[in-house]
Formats: structure tokens, C-alpha cells, sequence
């Protein structure tokens, strides 16, 4: 590392105002500070600091990321050997076939979602985001392995302009861009989507499937009214099912949520305020019981489909999450409920996390506005005020 760091004191004045370089600053500086901390420092008043600045935040997420990605491409290999009738398939075969498929889409995603970022801090002037850091992992675990590489493309540049840039860019955003990359897909290329053949590679094609294998998602199964077809809990809560690459694992997730958590990087209430208000609502409706999906277990309803990783690392994004402390309790508690109400009421979205945090993204100024109003009256009220 010290090699490099002398190397990279050599070239900078090259990048410097009046250096050769000097418009390629900003793509300079991003490289520069994503390897080593800034020694920039504040020049007037009194600030503390510590290590960790956005960069390392970003990688930390980034880093949680990894159990569920590695599960996802074991699982991707694993399920397109099962529609083989090759289950007993050698694990490095299926990381291999699972590697081929998903790791092209997540370099798809990096290139032309940092393309677009620095494009557009070159066209500014300013540094560049570190925001896709994150954006760029999370596109390819909420699409299934299917997807052609140039809906990727269209998506990721999509969410990075549409769902970014045009609100000012990184911290600014209204919606969580990985999400606005997957309804993208979801409403302007439904076919590639939904449906039981794009969950697992290979499907579509015809290749040898074994009869009897539908390729379907447990949320499928249920919105078809195929309930003795659902996984059971524990193979829910591991992952061996179809779905979305990052999606299907709950226990990956949970791993990452340690993560995230033990780093002080994602916020509790959040979490579990999620989780909660999935269960209660889950409960309720089993408390009904009148149509299938009503039905579905509730502890089963949170591994299934994209619940625990909406939960997770979706629905904790600081910049479109709710930011008071009160108001984070009831922006996770409605994700929850919404979620399990948007798969129960309506079939058409079974995947009803998606909706339902970009729901509250919309909404979370509103609880915020709400919540700090409620609280300066109530400071106001014990305010004494002399005539």
C-alpha cells in the first residue's frame, strides 16, 4: 500500500488545477479516497471526526451484501441443475454455472451505473458520489438471473438518472434507486419479470427440464392457489427456492444484518420495525384465513420473496428512510404492513416489499414534518413566556 500511495502522490499534480489532467480531477480524486482517507481537515471551527467517512460506510454495506450474493450464485447454479433432475450436481459446478450468470450482471450494473456517475461529476465539477457503491450491488440481487444484461443496462441507467441525478443526485433522491431499477423492469418489461420460467436459468430455454419442475416461486405457488407446493419454513428461511438472486436467503441476509449492525451502520428500529409489522399484519390475516394467500404461515411470510431483504437493506437507506427516531418505528412498522397486504389483497404484485417501501419513501418527509411538528408543540407548551 505504500508503494501505491507514493505512486499516486506522483502522478497527482497531473490532475491538479493547471496539471496535463486537470478535467479528470474528480475521477482522479474518487479513486484516491476510495483507497486511502482523505487528508483534507475542517479549516474553521471546532469539529470531531473519526475513520469512517462515506466511502467506508458505503463498503461496509457492500461487504454485508456478500453472504447474499455468494448464496445466490450457488442457488442459481443449485436450481438450474434441479430442473435438470441433476440435484446431486458437484457444488463447484453449480458455483460455476451460478457464477457465469450472476456475476456478468453485477458488472453490467457497476459499469454503467458509475459510467453515468462520472459523467456527470465531470460534467459539474464535483467529486464523485460514492452513493452507487451500494446501488450498483443491490440492482443485481433484486432481478432474477435471466435477465438479459441490456435491460440491466436500460434499468441501472434509468435509476441512476431518473431516480438520482434529476433530484440533485447522491442525498437527495426521493426513492431507493435500486428499487426504481426493479419496478423499471417490472412495469416496462413485465414478461421478463414475472411468470415461473424467469426465476431459473436456463428454464426459458427448454433445456432438458425435468417434468414435473415448474421453475415457480413459493409466492407463485401461492397466488395460484398451489399452497401444498410451498416450501417449507426452514427451506424458506436457508434459501434452496426460486427468486431473485440476493432475495431467496433469508439466513445470508441476517448475516449481513449482523453486519450492518455490529458496525453501526444500519439503524435497528428500522429492522425490526419491518419485521414486526409484517408478522402482525401476517397474523391478522391468518386470524381471517379466507383466501390462500391469507393462509401462508406468518413467520413464513417474512422468507418469503424479498420481505427480509427489503427489511434489511432497503427500507434502512438514510437517504430515503425516515430520519427522526419516532418516525423510523412507524416507517418500518407501515413497510411491514403494506408489504403482507399488497401480496394478500392484490396477486397482480405478489412481491408486494417493492411497492411497499417505495410507498414510504414517498411519505417518510411527511411522517418526519409530522413528527418534529408534534414535538415542538409539546416544547412549546412547557415554554414559559414572559409578557
Amino acid at each position: 500500500m505504500k508503494a501505491l500511495r507514493q505512486y499516486l502522490d506522483k502522478i497527482k499534480p497531473n490532475f491538479e488545477k493547471g496539471g496535463k489532467f486537470e478535467k479528470l480531477h474528480s475521477t482522479f480524486d474518487a479513486f484516491e479516497t476510495f483507497l486511502f482517507t482523505p487528508k483534507t481537515t475542517s479549516k474553521t471551527g471546532v469539529h470531531i471526526h473519526d475513520a469512517i467517512d462515506s466511502k467506508r460506510t458505503m463498503s461496509v454495506v457492500v461487504l454485508a451484501l456478500i453472504p447474499a450474493l455468494l448464496f445466490g450464485i450457488w442457488n442459481t447454479g443449485y436450481q438450474h441443475f434441479l430442473s435438470l433432475g441433476q440435484a446431486d450436481a458437484d457444488f463447484w459446478q453449480m458455483i460455476g454455472y451460478g457464477a457465469l450468470k450472476v456475476l456478468p450482471i453485477v458488472v453490467v450494473s457497476y459499469v454503467v451505473g458509475l459510467g453515468i456517475e462520472f459523467m456527470f461529476a465531470q460534467m459539474k465539477g464535483h467529486e464523485v458520489a460514492e452513493g452507487f457503491l451500494v446501488s450498483g450491488m443491490l440492482i443485481p440481487l433484486v432481478l432474477p438471473a435471466d435477465v438479459p444484461l441490456w435491460m440491466v443496462a436500460v434499468a441501472t441507467a434509468f435509476a441512476v438518472v431518473i431516480g438520482k441525478e434529476v433530484f440533485g443526485g447522491t442525498g437527495m433522491n426521493i426513492w431507493n434507486p435500486a428499487l426504481v431499477a426493479r419496478a423499471f423492469l417490472f412495469f416496462a418489461y413485465p414478461s421478463k419479470m414475472s411468470g415461473d420460467l424467469i426465476w431459473v436459468s436456463g428454464l426459458s430455454k427448454g433445456e432438458g427440464i425435468v417434468d414435473g419442475f415448474s421453475g415457480a416461486t413459493p409466492l407463485g405457488n401461492v397466488i395460484t392457489g398451489k399452497l401444498d407446493l410451498l416450501p417449507s419454513t426452514l427451506q424458506s428461511f436457508i434459501g434452496t427456492i426460486p427468486g431473485s438472486i440476493g432475495e431467496t436467503s433469508t439466513l445470508a441476509i441476517l448475516i449481513g444484518a449482523v453486519i450492518l449492525l455490529a458496525t453501526g451502520i444500519a439503524n435497528w428500529k428500522i429492522m425490526v420495525s419491518v419485521f414486526a409489522g409484517g408478522y402482525l399484519m401476517a397474523l391478522g390475516f391468518n386470524a381471517i384465513g379466507t383466501t390462500d394467500a391469507m393462509n401462508v404461515d406468518a413467520l413464513q411470510q417474512l422468507c418469503l420473496g424479498g420481505f427480509a431483504f427489503g427489511a434489511v437493506f432497503m427500507a434502512t437507506d438514510p437517504v430515503s428512510g425516515s430520519r427522526t427516531e419516532t418516525g423510523k418505528y412507524i416507517y418500518g412498522f407501515l413497510i411491514g404492513v403494506f408489504a403482507i397486504m399488497i401480496r394478500v389483497f392484490n396477486p397482480a404484485y405478489p412481491e408486494g416489499v417493492m411497492l411497499a417501501i417505495l410507498l414510504m419513501n414517498t411519505f417518510a418527509p411527511l411522517i418526519d414534518h409530522v413528527i418534529v411538528q408534534q414535538n415542538i408543540k409539546r416544547r412549546l407548551k412547557r415554554v414559559k413566556v414572559n409578557a
